[in-house]
């Protein structure tokens, strides 16, 4: 497991494009036949991700890092398969999943298992995790289910619809909150006007990029902004001092998780367009 300690609101301002890439960008997801995981001191969340191909993988605990003996001991999980179908067995009960299907995984959770139905077309997980104090149910997220919420417009390029699946008013979790959003064709902006989470952080992993296609991802304080150059299937941390918004080279989706004091998807607070520098 990965361990990365993020840079505050001070020391980012001198930091190179790379320092800055190094620090708040995670390039490693999505390798075929393993589980890649990162542990970042931000709200002490975990990130990571599962393509299983000829094999099941099993998510287990770092010793060293997280002092368990099993992954969810103190952790709740969420899941969304951006990849081919698959299946996520906790604990011998397997849940079927395919593109764009969500899991949410209880806290004491003691076997989490990965795999494929057609290791040519792979099923790609998106893990992230955070401690939790409770037990909640593991649930399973058809994407047919989740709640959409419709914003922006084709004026303003940010025509898109964010798809809730683990929220106060969804799938119930301990701090979790997840789900992804989804650009129209012809919109490349997401969350402008830009805002941060005082109480809270946020991780943004972009996906459905082609391999031609990049992103902007606008970061840092308002009055002192830094981009980082991402490509499909990285994610960028976003501490809560940090405001985080992005525009791509096309339309795109991003899987957002959030962990922190509250779950209000709401409790945001928003930066003047004029103060941004």
């Amino acid at each position: 497991m990965e361990v990365r300690y993020v840079a505050d609101h001070v020391r980012y301002k001198t930091m190179t494009a790379g320092e800055l890439r190094q620090t708040f960008l995670v390039e490693s997801l999505f390798q075929k036949g393993r589980i890649g995981l990162l542990y970042t001191d931000v709200d002490r969340a975990i990130i990571g991700s599962a393509v299983p191909a000829d094999k099941r993988l099993e998510m287990k605990a770092s010793k060293k890092e997280m002092a368990a003996e099993f992954f969810a001991e103190r952790r709740e999980v969420g899941v969304i398969n951006i990849g081919g179908k698959g299946e996520v067995t906790v604990d011998g009960k397997a849940y079927k999943m395919g593109n764009r299907d969500g899991l949410y995984i209880g806290r004491g959770s003691k076997k989490i298992e990965f795999s494929s139905w057609d290791k040519k077309k792979p099923a790609k997980f998106y893990i992230q995790s955070y401690p939790a104090h409770t037990s909640y149910p593991t649930t399973l997220i058809r994407h047919a289910q989740a709640n959409p919420v419709r914003l922006g417009d084709q004026e303003t390029a940010n025509k898109r619809t964010i798809y809730q699946y683990i929220h106060a008013n969804g799938v119930k979790s301990c701090q979790l909150v997840m789900g992804f959003t989804q650009l129209e064709p012809g919109s490349i902006w997401n969350t402008m006007a830009a805002h941060t989470h005082q109480r809270r952080t946020e991780i943004y992993m972009y996906f459905d990029l082609g391999k031609n296609d990049l992103l902007f991802h606008f970061m840092g304080m308002p009055e002192n902004t830094r981009h980082l150059v991402v490509r499909s299937g990285q994610a960028v941390l976003s501490p809560s001092w940090s405001m985080h918004a992005g525009a791509g080279t096309r339309n795109y989706a991003f899987i957002w998780g959030m962990g922190g004091e509250n779950q209000e998807f709401t409790d945001m607070d928003g930066i003047d367009m004029g103060n941004l520098r």
